[in-house]
This record gives structure tokens, sequence and C-alpha cells, in this order.
């Protein structure tokens, strides 16, 4: 990093160009100078890791199982640019909570291609194949059913259990859910109207990373695998982006735990291969989103859904629209703050609305 080429600033104020100039500086060299990766090694390997091989792929994983012997198999996924690190402060909360609170048995796999999973050698591990991966994982774990839960590609991850697997899956928790808003937008809400505008904003001026990852993901690979600092704001720009703050990131996300991701991208090695999974399942999920007839959803989920729409996301659906593909919803909730990473942002959060959603699968 010391050797970084930095290029000229940006010719306007602001994130619009991506990670100022000022801020990346600041930033790496915190992390080549003061950032200690090894006390995160200490911190994780506190925790117990695992790797199991499923359908030729190695799988990485956390199991982190409560005392309680009424705990619910829980596993959580998560999305790019964000790794199981997201749901380490929730792990505590969950497994080991106060008297008379739901505990869980908690399982954080990484994604194919992500952190300590193998790397896809061949195309074909989309969304379908990993959840069936993950009902397999659950059940050399000893959970014959469970909740499945996530954001991001999580959230997608967790519907397909939810679709491929309703026998075994208890209920899932998705942040948020993933639908369609209605053909007719006539008699929309103020917050539908607000999440639409939010939406059409995104697609014109914060997209464009999408496309590239489904179309040319090994291209940017090289670039975001031989430099740190590139790596760095690749991720960084999306997170400050996506997530719930005024203006100063770190009052939300720690710097350093911010590092600790971008960290376990760099020395994993997984910039590219974590990219893939756009082309793989991009072009399906995309189709979730298609504008269809209210009353004619592509697919509908028959499983017990709780669903937090935290109010920075994007996109966030109204219940109204989310009955129609999840008709089993028996928890909604609309935080106060956070954004897309709201595992990250706001655990507490994410915890009493798990809970709330677990007392009422019974």
């Amino acid at each position: 990093m010391a050797h970084t080429r930095w290029p000229a600033p940006a010719t306007t104020e602001g994130w619009d160009q991506g990670p100022p100039l000022g801020y990346l500086r600041d930033l790496c060299e915190h992390w080549g100078t003061a950032y200690d990766w090894r006390a995160t090694e200490r911190r994780l390997n506190a925790l117990d890791h695992y790797r199991t091989t499923v359908d030729g792929l190695d799988l990485h994983l956390v199991h982190a199982p409560s005392r309680r012997a009424d705990a619910i198999p829980l596993v959580l996924t998560h999305g790019w640019p964000g790794s199981f690190l997201e749901f380490e402060a929730l792990l505590p909360l969950l497994i080991d909570p106060p008297h008379g609170e739901p505990a869980f048995h908690v399982v954080l796999p990484s994604l194919p291609g992500y952190a300590w999973s193998g790397r896809p050698g061949e195309p074909g591990w989309g969304i379908h194949r990993i959840a069936d991966a993950w009902a397999e994982v659950m059940t050399r774990l000893g959970y014959d059913r469970f909740v499945a839960g996530g954001s991001d590609w999580g959230t997608s991850v967790s519907t397909c259990l939810g679709l491929q697997h309703p026998d075994r899956t208890k209920g899932l928790f998705l942040v948020p859910p993933l639908v369609a808003p209605p053909e007719d937008r006539t008699n929309l809400t103020e917050r539908e109207r607000s999440s639409l505008a939010d939406l059409t904003e995104r697609d014109a001026t914060g997209s464009a990373y999408s496309s590239l990852h489904a179309t040319r993901p090994q291209t940017i690979g090289y670039a975001l695998t031989d430099s740190p600092v590139g790596l760095a704001a690749w991720i960084v720009e999306k997170v400050w982006s996506w997530s719930d703050h005024d203006g100063d990131l770190d009052a939300v996300i720690p710097r350093d735990r911010l590092l600790d991701n971008v960290s376990l991208y760099w020395f994993t090695r997984t910039a590219a291969s974590s990219l893939r999974l756009y082309r793989e399942s991009i072009d399906e999920v995309s189709t979730w989103f298609a504008s269809t007839s209210a009353h004619r959803p592509a697919f509908t989920v028959d499983v017990p859904t709780g669903a937090l729409v935290f109010p920075a996301e994007v996109p966030r659906p109204s219940r109204r629209w989310a009955e129609e593909r999840f008709p089993r919803i028996v928890q909604w909730a609309e935080a106060d703050r956070g954004g897309h990473f709201g595992a990250w942002e706001q655990p507490v959060t994410v915890v009493r609305e798990l809970r709330a959603f677990a007392r009422k699968l019974g």
C-alpha cells in the first residue's frame, strides 16, 4: 500500500464519483500501519470453524450452538460485499439470551467463493444449488428443521431453502424479503412511493457494479486481487453508500470492523470468486423484482416468514407487496435506523426481531 499509485481527486465533492481520495488514503494508512489483523485472528479463533465438502465443494462455516436444549437451529447467510463477519456481534446475544427469551443454535456459512469456502471451478453454483448445500450442512450438524435468514444474497438463498425444502424450513427471517411492486401503481402509500423512487435512483446511479460482476467478474477480479487499495475502494464504496449514517460511517460500523471484512477478502484472494455469484444468479433474482400482476407472483413461498425492513435499505418492500409472494408472514417490522448491513449496523434490532419471530413460531 505504501507504493500505491493514487489517482487525482474527483472533480466533485462527496461520494458521487466513489470514495474521496482523502478518505481512502486515510483509511488505507490506518490499515497498513495501525490495524491489527492478529487481534482479529485471535477473536475469530475463539469461534468454532469447520469445513465440509458438499457436492464436490469445500464449504466453510462457523457453528455456535447454544447450551439451551430448546434452542432453535438458525442458518444466517451473508451477501456481497459482506461475509460471515456481519453476524459476529449477534452470536452471544442469540446463543445465550436473557432468561425467558428464545435461544438459537447459530450456523454461519460462507458462500461458495467467499472466505474459506472453496472457489467453484466450473459454472453452476447459483442460489438454488447453494440452498441445497445449506440443507445438507444442517443435516450433518444434526438439525432436521431450522430457521433460515439473512440479507443480500442471504435473502435469496434463504428464500430458495423455503422453496426447495419447505418441510425442513421452520421459518424464514428475511432482511428484507425480495418482491416486485404491483403493476397498478395508482394507489401507492407515501412509503411505497418513496421506496420506488429510491429504487429508480439506485438503478440509475448505483447499479453498474452488479452488471460488471454479472458479465466480466474475471476482468475486475485481476485488479481487486492485485491491489489492496483497489479492493478496499470497491468494498468500502458500497458499505458507505448502503449504510445508514450521518456522514460518519465509523459511528455505525467501526473502522477496524470494516477492515476485518476487507482483510478477509484480501488474505483469502476471493475478490474474483466472490463476484461470480452475480453471473450465476443475478438475472434470476432480478426477475423477482420485475413488475407483475399483484395477484400472480412468479412463485410463492408457503412457510412462516418474518420480515425486517431498514429505512435506508433499497429496495424496501411494503407488507402488502410481500404478502403476495410470502403469504404466511407472521412477523413484520420496520426499523427506525439501519441500512443494507442491518446485522452490522443495528445488531440489537436484528436480535430483537429474530426473538419476536421465534416466539410466533411456537
